[in-house]
């Protein structure tokens, strides 16, 4: 799967959260300046050629929900990640993230019985 564009994943952000939705919703759930119906109207069916979005259709209007779990995505992305800014080094990732993120006492004991219990 190829990764999503920027305005791809902001609107799949708003449809996982809202889980099933019709374009009018989304369009609301956007931050302001909101995008045009049209724009979103449009993506949506870019992501529905894809396979990333499915709908059911109730006359002429649509109810999209998304096909690509968030979790699914976010495990592909990771990846890629860890790939292209850490040489594919899950420790070194998560070394940096331990030290940009300034991490406290608690959230490092979280973290390594994360680690331990795999």
């Amino acid at each position: 799967m190829e990764k999503l564009t920027k305005k791809e994943e902001e609107l799949m952000q708003i449809l996982w959260q809202l889980k099933k939705a019709f374009v009018k919703d989304i369009v609301a759930k956007y931050p302001d300046p909101k995008p045009h119906y049209n724009t979103v109207s449009s993506l949506i069916r870019v992501l529905q050629e894809k396979g990333i979005v499915g709908f059911n259709a109730y006359g002429n209007t649509y109810e999209y929900y998304p096909l690509l779990k968030k979790e699914a995505y976010r495990k592909i992305y990771m990846k890629e990640i860890v790939s292209q800014y850490f040489d594919n080094s899950f420790p070194s990732a998560v070394a940096a993230f331990v030290k940009e993120e300034e991490l406290d006492e608690k959230e490092v004991e979280e973290l390594i019985k994360l680690i331990q219990s795999k």
